[in-house]
């Protein structure tokens, strides 16, 4: 894409902006007033049809008016936005909302609403991928075929029941000195890194703690192996976007509900961002899914004392207010990590 000069971003900002705000194709004599240009409507319609040219705005058949396209909005949050923090009153707010000692489901829950609130779209939330989180204590119950009931019991107090099938069967005795070998041991620690340390530890213990580590090796295995298979989301507000301008049709409307209710797609988008340093913002096309090609998502991830434990985001149209969506984004991301911090 061309450079463009100080008055053509200028002009652009100012169409964007306008844009937003009216939802309408904005017309070059609007412009010129939103603008604050003294220059003539001729030297508008230039610039406009400059900006045009090189695929930054399009004209609808039925308006003389013109209207950003998705390229428009990227250059616009990469280069013309001014982001602001949110006001205390809207952090106190989410702060309210977003508070520890209700239990993690209930503050995604409420994270996800409160994104949907403060937006005006659809709010977002991936559940934690708790085995990758540290565990607070474990019990196991042995069932039938190789069958172990595991107790899990996190920081927040949330309990957590899992079957697993293990590859061969382990007596209730060494199951109970591998649950206090794992609890006196490795309290405080993901399933990741116990994993780690008892393979360490194997090769170099007497052949009497074989059997201890290798029961507890397997389970923790299992534990791993449960854990890989797709997390879940919370979502809130879809119907918000069904009054949405450019959303509205009835066939992208049910392409987009199709896929908040499949969840796998949009789930695997903010997975990826898990990694990313702050806010991320997909525009259009730049999300590779077809049902979002008419929206933007923005997302952030949130973690707890260094370590990610998810990712959360608002969905709406591309023509939406990002200099106020992207603080709310990210206030909710920080005040949700806060709020799962062990106690």
């Amino acid at each position: 894409m061309l450079p463009l000069d100080p008055r053509a971003r200028r002009l652009l900002h100012a169409l964007i902006a306008q844009h937003i705000r009216e939802g309408a194709p904005v017309p070059s004599r609007v412009l010129a007033k939103q603008a604050g240009l003294e220059v003539s409507p001729a030297t508008i319609r230039n610039i406009m049809a400059n900006l045009e040219d090189v695929g930054l705005l399009a004209a609808p058949h039925t308006s003389a008016g013109r209207v950003p396209t998705p390229q428009a909005y990227r250059l616009f949050v990469d280069s013309l936005l001014e982001v602001a923090p949110l006001r205390e009153t809207e952090i106190e707010r989410l702060r309210e909302h977003i508070a520890p000692g209700v239990g993690t489901q209930t503050l995604l829950a409420q994270a996800s609403e409160m994104l949907s609130a403060m937006s005006q779209f659809v709010g977002v939330v991936t559940v934690p991928q708790r085995l990758q989180s540290a565990f607070k204590h474990i019990d196991f119950v042995a069932l039938d075929d190789n069958r172990v009931l595991v107790i899990l019991v996190f920081p927040d107090n949330e309990v957590q029941n899992r079957i697993l099938q293990l590859p061969r069967p382990i007596a209730p005795e060494a199951l109970m000195q591998a649950a206090n070998y794992l609890n006196r041991h490795f309290a405080g620690q993901g399933f990741a890194q116990i994993q780690r340390q008892l393979l360490a530890e194997m090769q170099q213990a007497k052949s009497e703690m074989d059997g201890l580590l290798n029961a507890a090796l397997d389970i923790s295995g299992q534990l791993m192996a449960a854990e890989a298979r797709p997390e879940d989301m919370v979502l809130s507000g879809q119907t918000r976007l069904m009054g949405v301008d450019g959303l509205s049709d009835m066939e992208r409307l049910r392409g987009l509900f199709e896929a908040f209710s499949r969840k796998r797609e949009i789930l695997g988008l903010l997975e990826s961002c898990a990694g990313a340093e702050g806010v991320r913002v997909f525009i259009g096309e730049e999300s590779g899914l077809a049902p979002l090609a008419g929206c933007t998502v923005i997302t952030a991830p949130y973690a707890s004392e260094g370590q990610v434990l998810g990712v959360l985001g608002v969905i709406g149209p591309t023509r939406m207010p990002y200099e106020r969506v992207i603080p709310i984004v990210k206030a909710t991301a920080d005040l949700l990590g806060d709020a799962l911090k062990p106690a």
